[in-house]
């Protein structure tokens, strides 16, 4: 397929926080940016003049349009700065080590230490990040400083001492200013008070230290709110807002990005989201904690294949393509691989949450792909709608040829009925019909509906009009049951489909069929349904209002005292309705019926206006 134009990939863009990506022709990544609105981040740089030379330059390479979206601002920042090391584009401001994101290490020692830093090396030690800013990891070590006596600092102690497992060692400690301070090592006290800190109680605090910065904070502010009622029952009350104030602290901390975690490295993530045409798997690849590639791959089918049939060929091309070497990928459901890999379903957590977030970036550009061939190619656009509400609606044919029916009244007063037409899934405006009800007294829906199908396919048979090949009517059982005496009497039952809406729970009934059908709410067919509904509702009530208008303004003219039934023929034909007759002028009722009647009439309408 030709390659899409810029103007419609501006046009298809998500309005989502993610990461966009510039392509030359020669398919290089040119520049990697970030955007909270990816639509109209991308769009600045087409839609003015730059002031530098070199942004003009950047935008006249631009061949292809890449994006990834993600959950967050911060996620897309992260992201941003991960793909930016990964490929250094031309373009882009190369981000150096000392520019990289901060993480908390808890250290693989005895007598962890907790600190920040820009690196993360493999030596068995924790890291928690990255964090969008240092500010932030000061604030969380100063949370932790604040709630347990941790070492923060590398003292220059015996380093041999502390290695030596032999020997039982504390750590010394003094609470100052509502902050844990690490005094040192000592040898056990004689005389045991808090300020000293056993090994085993040190990696209890350590333990708790973990559940905050996984974010599982729920234990420790149940601790912290059994110290501060404690402290309220004593009246310690500076310390009770201490606490308090502690609490808070921690249901306001969000702990990490949800794009990384230094727990989960060199994986690839897979998923797939398909339609009766096409199916668009998405893969991430995951080294080191980071998302550092992302790539949707398009594939048409050409036979029934199965999301499991077309992901296993997709993971195949896309690991040969990338020459990917992981031992390990998460997939949304199993499949049969063949290769000697762990194959991983996630169910909840990290790995759940990146494997959420391929889904999302394969509906996406399914979303997108599908704006562009509406733009692009609008009869494969059609036929695909038309397979999709083909298969949805377990019709025998595609309905591009739909009609729904809706009947509108109220308390009985002038009932009309409404038809609405359309061809290709798209209204056919000037196919509508409205209908006045002729046979049926008072209110009465049902009777209306079997009245109005009745005489729409009685006239369409009678001028040898094409049929429709799906009837769509505003309601459910009842209504359905009472179109389908009309299909009946007119021995059209089996030629054409027909379903009923009930508006309550969106559901479709079928006629013999006690069950309904429940289609997703997301679904285009059910999209394309509720329009006609809605439609048809429109176009009624407009027509039942008209009416109602017009019949205001007759019986309003047959109450002026002095003037006929004579006199208001003439008026009609001249003006054709009540309401331009009340707007006419003197001199022109006056030429019609006289002076005498017409300033009757004038002056009904104008003394009524005044007042």
């Amino acid at each position: 397929m030709a390659p899409t134009s810029i103007e419609i990939q501006l046009k298809t863009l998500p309005t989502d926080p993610g990461v966009y990506q510039f392509f030359d022709a020669n398919e290089k990544i040119l520049y990697i940016g970030k955007a909270k609105n990816l639509k109209k981040r991308v769009r600045s740089y087409f839609n003015k003049n730059h002031e530098q030379a070199k942004t003009s330059v950047l935008v006249q390479k631009i061949a292809e349009i890449k994006h990834i979206v993600v959950a967050t601002e911060t996620d897309a920042l992260l992201l941003e700065n991960n793909l930016i090391k990964k490929y250094q584009p031309r373009y882009n401001v190369l981000l150096k080590d000392d520019k990289s994101y901060p993480w908390i290490c808890v250290k693989k020692e005895r007598f962890p230490r907790v600190f920040s830093t820009r690196r993360v090396f493999k030596d068995g030690s924790e890291y928690f990040g990255p964090y969008s800013s240092v500010k932030v990891v000061n604030t969380i070590i100063n949370l932790i400083k604040a709630l347990y006596p941790i070492r923060i600092e590398n003292y220059n102690f015996s380093q041999k001492k502390i290695n030596d497992s032999a020997s039982e060692i504390f750590l010394k400690t003094h609470s100052h200013k509502g902050y844990f301070l690490v005094l040192g090592f000592s040898e056990k006290p004689k005389v045991m008070t808090r300020d000293f800190i056993s090994e085993l109680d040190y990696q209890k605090n350590i333990i708790s230290v973990k559940q905050i910065l996984n974010g599982k904070l729920g234990n420790i502010k149940k601790a912290l709110k059994k110290e501060m009622y404690k402290c309220s029952e004593l009246n310690q009350f500076e310390q009770a807002q201490s606490f308090k104030e502690k609490i808070e602290i921690l249901e306001n901390y969000q702990s990490r990005s949800t794009i990384v975690n230094p727990k989960i490295s060199d994986v690839e993530v897979y998923s797939i989201i398909s339609d009766e045409s096409y199916a668009y798997v998405n893969f991430l690849q995951v080294s080191h904690g980071a998302i550092i590639r992302a790539h949707t791959l398009e594939l048409k089918k050409k036979l029934a294949e199965t999301d499991a049939d077309l992901l296993v060929l997709a993971i195949t091309e896309l690991r040969q393509r990338f020459q990917l070497q992981s031992k390990e990928i998460y997939l949304p459901f199993p499949i049969a691989l063949g290769l000697d890999l762990k194959l991983t379903i996630p169910k909840v957590g990290d790995k759940k949450q990146l494997l959420d977030l391929s889904l999302r970036n394969a509906k996406y550009q399914r979303l997108e792909k599908l704006k562009q061939v509406k733009i692009t190619d609008p009869d494969r656009h059609v036929k695909r709608i038309m397979a999709q509400m083909k298969s949805d609606l377990r019709l025998l044919e595609a309905p591009t040829h739909i009609e729904c029916f809706d009947n509108s009244n109220i308390q009985g007063s002038h009932p009309v009925a409404a038809c609405v037409v359309f061809r290709n899934a798209k209204p056919s405006k000037k196919e509508y019909r409205h209908f006045n009800i002729k046979t049926v007294e008072g209110p009465d829906d049902f009777a209306s509906m079997t009245e109005v199908v009745y005489r729409r396919y009685k006239r369409m048979l009678d001028e040898n009009q094409p049929l429709p090949q799906l009837i769509v009517i505003d309601g459910g059982k009842g209504q359905l049951s009472a179109a389908l005496k009309s299909l009946d009497a007119l021995d059209l039952r089996s030629k054409i489909a027909i379903v009923g809406i009930a508006k309550r729970l969106e559901e479709l009934f079928y006629p013999d069929d006690p069950i309904p059908l429940y289609l997703d709410k997301k679904s285009e067919t059910l999209k394309i349904i509720q329009q006609l509904r809605n439609e048809a509702h429109r176009f009624g009530i407009e027509h039942h209002r008209n009416k109602r208008s017009k019949s205001a303004l007759q019986s309003e003219l047959e109450s002026i005292s002095g003037i006929g039934d004579k006199t208001r023929v003439q008026l009609l034909k001249v003006f054709k309705s009540p309401q331009r007759v009340s707007f006419a002028k003197l001199d022109e009722l006056e030429q019609i019926i006289g002076l005498s009647k017409a300033q009757k009439i004038y002056n009904y309408y104008h003394s009524k206006n005044e007042t």
